[in-house]
């Protein structure tokens, strides 16, 4: 990652999106591995687990929250001004922030007391040069998969996931029915989660185009700088991760089912967009322009979605996946939200319009987003006994 963001800091278009597909290789090795590890720190039956997961995304929050924030200041202000940033030096920062992160994890990892470490027969620098020789003939195919974008991406995307899919049921078979239950509702659960973070990723896209279009962020003699709409979900996350943790662990046997959780982040999700509906057909002024508190309450009620349903898809696929492909369902679990990225994207196209985002394209698009959530979300509550069942008695 600290090598992609030293290339795309050169001003190369070439050299950007290859810069780019070196960022997404090295988080493909780095974003799956960590909530491993986090798993592997509770037992499946510790009652901790899902409020420990909740923690650590509260962990992950505090640096979304910080990087609009610092690296707006360093671009603007620091090595650049309002009208011309300076996004060259901001790339080269992160660069040096991975690598003194990259030395942070090797000396913390002692305290982790082996966990994440290879078995001793495994132990030694060949396996690490295996990846790193896969890793470099990796990028240059997700260059070529960037290059696609919109539709054909989707088209393969799809095809990853299906084939992922077969191969994680194909383990489950060869361990037996109880593993093979366990990853059909793995799977039927990273469907939902591709709906989910569809309309999720709005955060992102389209409701960037809505604050800066139709929100009203003149708050007296100080204008709410769009981009600081990005911390909003971070912020609301870093408040309410320990309250909802504090939760599930007070529930005891009355914490609602994985499933449930998950029909929980859906309603929510579509919470939030109902409350655009609202704004956009009746709190519209005669600007144009809907009120500020709107889009600051969306991005709130889209955080205690992503609560009830992130870091319990995190802690889910470490119970439910085979145990020699943990790894692999988690990948599992962030090509599903990948898919949901992509997905969302072109969502967002559609609902900005042709011509620029209007009241009216907003209205019709967000419209259709809070009718889908609230019917995943209905559909999933009512399958979860169904879901439960596949489970074999994992919480």
């Amino acid at each position: 990652m600290a090598a992609g963001l030293f290339m795309i800091a050169l001003p190369d278009p070439r050299l950007f999106k290859l810069g780019l597909a070196t960022i997404v290789v090295g988080n493909g090795m780095f974003k799956p591995i960590i909530p491993t590890i986090v798993g592997k720190l509770y037992s499946v039956s510790d009652q901790r687990r899902d409020s420990g997961f909740t923690i650590f995304y509260m962990g992950i929050n505090a640096g979304a929250f910080l990087a609009p924030l610092v690296t707006g200041w360093l671009a603007n202000s620091v090595f650049g001004t309002e009208a011309t940033p300076a996004y060259k030096y901001v790339f080269i920062a992160s660069g040096v922030g991975m690598l003194v992160s990259l030395v942070w994890f090797y000396v913390g990892r002692a305290r982790l007391k082996g966990i994440g470490a290879p078995e001793p027969e495994a132990a030694g620098p060949q396996r690490v040069i295996y990846v790193a020789i896969g890793a470099l003939f990796a990028i240059p195919i997700v260059y070529f998969l960037l290059a696609l974008g919109g539709q054909r991406l989707q088209y393969v995307l799809t095809v990853l996931f299906v084939i992922l899919a077969v191969m994680l049921v194909m383990e489950g078979i060869r361990d037996g029915k109880v593993a093979r239950d366990k990853v059909i509702a793995m799977m039927i659960i990273f469907t939902f989660n591709i709906l989910f973070w569809m309309f999720f990723e709005q955060a992102g896209s389209s409701f960037t185009f809505l604050a800066d279009e139709i929100v009203d962020r003149n708050l007296g003699s100080f204008v709410f700088p769009t981009a600081w709409f990005q911390s909003v979900n971070s912020v609301a996350i870093i408040v309410l991760a320990p309250v909802i943790a504090w939760i599930w662990i007070k529930l005891g046997k009355a914490n609602p089912s994985i499933p449930r959780k998950f029909g929980l982040g859906l309603v929510f999700n579509g919470l939030a967009f109902l409350l655009l509906m609202f704004a956009l057909s009746s709190l519209v002024s005669a600007a144009g322009k809907i009120p500020f508190w709107t889009l600051t309450a969306v991005y709130v009620i889209q955080s205690v979605g992503e609560l009830c349903l992130s870091p319990i898809g995190l802690s889910m696929v470490t119970k439910l996946a085979p145990v020699r492909l943990v790894g692999l369902g988690m990948g599992g679990w962030f090509l599903s939200t990948g898919i949901g990225n992509n997905l969302s994207g072109i969502f967002a196209s559609a609902v900005s319009g042709e011509g620029g985002m209007t009241t009216t394209s907003a209205l019709s698009g967000y419209t259709f987003g809070f009718w889908a959530l609230m019917a995943a979300g209905v559909v999933l509550f009512l399958a979860a006994g169904l879901v439960n069942k596949l489970m074999h008695g994992v919480k």
